[in-house]
């Protein structure tokens, strides 16, 4: 039996009486079908989140989803529908280490992924042929401080002409400038190896050790102009003990790397992330 294609709205806006009932009945008056809802509200700040999927009636998705926008709208809330029909285009952003890099497209080709990856762009050429194994096709663009924005307006060329709608960074070890996040203007997900915001930037297992904690984590965010500073979408821990060298931090955390990075873009792809300032919310 195949699965119908449904649409996937996220809103959010300030708070007010009858949001479900009004939503639950623009959906129903349409003939539509409520697979799932969900909704939570910030009770600081008075705001008001809800994922709603549903299958239509039939006709034309487009205008659906041109109508709901509106419907949204006059209930001042903000609002992104997808239709679960829709597989987004990834591209693949890594440097030399390989781990995430083998793990997503793993799970690509295994269909855990809404969506699909189509390019791998690196400043190394390590991954070449790596890539190559997975048909997926490899840009090599160096990456210097003197040749920073060559480089970078090199990939959103690459980004553009191959329609890429969401990037990953699977341990890419450089810094994407404001420049180039606002010129893309597109999801940016990068795997930080610690448990932000605890030690962001470099070296983060060594300075772990060296502060001796009893818990290491990895924390998957969309990137910002500011470094390891962007929306959290998950996080996870281990615990390690003073026995265990910066190698055995390095180890655990790359198991931590891989699962939680999946699980980001797994939720990105599904449509279930919400950001609103620099948090998000995360309908699982």
């Amino acid at each position: 039996m195949s699965t119908p294609t449904t649409l996937v709205a996220l809103l959010h806006g300030p708070d007010q009486p009858g949001i479900v009932a009004k939503t639950a009945g623009w959906i129903f008056a349409r003939q539509g079908n409520i697979l799932h809802a969900d909704q939570h509200r910030d009770m600081e700040g008075g705001e008001f989140f809800q994922r709603i999927e549903w299958v239509s009636a039939g006709g034309d998705t487009l205008v659906e989803i041109q109508e709901f926008h509106a419907f949204a709208a006059s209930l001042g809330m903000k609002a992104r529908v997808a239709r679960s029909s829709h597989r987004a285009k990834g591209a693949i952003f890594v440097s030399k280490a390989d781990h995430c890099f083998h793990d997503l497209l793993l799970r690509c080709q295994a269909g855990e992924f809404a969506g699909d990856f189509t390019c791998v762009i690196s400043n190394h050429a390590d991954l070449e042929v790596a890539a190559q194994h997975y048909g997926l096709v490899f840009h090599h663009v160096p990456v210097t401080a003197q040749t920073k924005a060559h480089a970078e307006a090199r990939q959103l060329e690459l980004l553009r002409s191959s329609g890429v709608e969401f990037v990953v960074l699977a341990r890419y070890m450089q810094v994407l400038s404001e420049d180039f996040l606002t010129k893309y203007g597109q999801p940016v997900i990068n795997i930080h190896h610690s448990f932000l915001p605890a030690f962001a930037g470099g070296r983060p297992y060594h300075q772990a050790h060296e502060r001796g904690v009893k818990l290491i984590g990895a924390t998957a965010h969309y990137a910002t102009a500011v470094l390891d500073d962007g929306p959290i979408i998950q996080q996870d821990v281990a615990r390690v003990t003073h026995r265990h060298s910066v190698d055995d931090l390095v180890r655990k955390g790359r198991d931590l790397e891989k699962s939680v990075l999946a699980q980001a873009v797994r939720w990105h792809l599904d449509n279930r992330i919400l950001v609103y300032g620099n948090k998000t919310v995360v309908f699982d």
